[in-house]
């Protein structure tokens, strides 16, 4: 059982959050705009997810399969995302679980979705995930490829890209700041490019953790992924 300190800390946290996000969003060129909090779950347990919905937080995410199955049977009305590292055989227990896929880091990924939502048959929304910063220790596709991604999604009718994913380099604001203008830059140019696709509608910026996520809201991002400042 989750003790009261501990509950009210974490609706505290919230709060602030959604704070730091209203004032972020207020220095911003599109003001106007919704951003969702992310609460990512992936190191707490069902207690801590229960107090933060109790604190109206519905969306999740987890970073693996497993974890992603428990807790989005414990909780069916909520919103799970799928935010970590893929593994192509752990496709079946994530698609169709997760309401949105934000790591999807190469065509060969692309195609494993395709293959698991015909088999379900449902559509899977996705992030495509680019390396704007090409540190070699972080996945995605660098800036050159996106296109051919985009083109190659285009094609399988049971995925829907919705926008792009990214993660900033550590420690870094002022460099953070700069990856998060560029995947707007990306996002912006694609959209307009892929207009009138049907399965691809990049509406959604998925950048922004803990530690940088008040400058991804005021460089356009409409998902921010907030773990520690949440649940620590």
């Amino acid at each position: 059982m989750l003790d009261q300190e501990t509950r009210d800390r974490i609706t505290s946290h919230i709060e602030q959050a959604r704070e730091g996000i209203a004032q972020s969003l207020a220095k911003s060129d599109d003001p106007s705009r919704s951003v969702l909090l992310m609460a990512v779950s992936k190191t707490v347990g069902i207690e801590e997810v229960q107090a933060a919905i109790d604190a109206g937080v519905h969306d999740f995410g987890e970073n693996r399969a497993q974890e992603l199955q428990k807790k989005s049977a414990a909780y069916p009305n909520e919103n799970w995302h799928f935010i970590g590292r893929i593994q192509t055989n752990k496709l079946k227990e994530i698609v169709g679980t997760a309401c949105m896929i934000h790591s999807v880091s190469s065509i060969h990924v692309l195609d494993a979705i395709q293959k698991q939502a015909a088999k379900k048959d449902v559509v899977q929304k996705v992030l495509i995930e680019v390396n704007v910063s090409g540190e070699e220790s972080k996945d995605g596709f660098v800036e050159a490829d996106v296109e051919d991604a985009l083109e190659h999604a285009t094609e399988l009718p049971n995925v829907e890209v919705c926008g792009f994913m990214t993660m900033a380099p550590l420690g870094e604001l002022d460099v953070a700041r700069q990856v998060f203008r560029r995947l707007r830059e990306i996002r912006d140019k694609y959209k307009v490019l892929f207009v009138n696709s049907d399965n691809v509608k990049l509406t959604e910026l998925s950048m922004g953790m803990t530690q940088d996520y008040t400058e991804a809201v005021e460089e356009g991002a409409t998902v921010v992924r907030l773990g520690r400042s949440i649940f620590a």
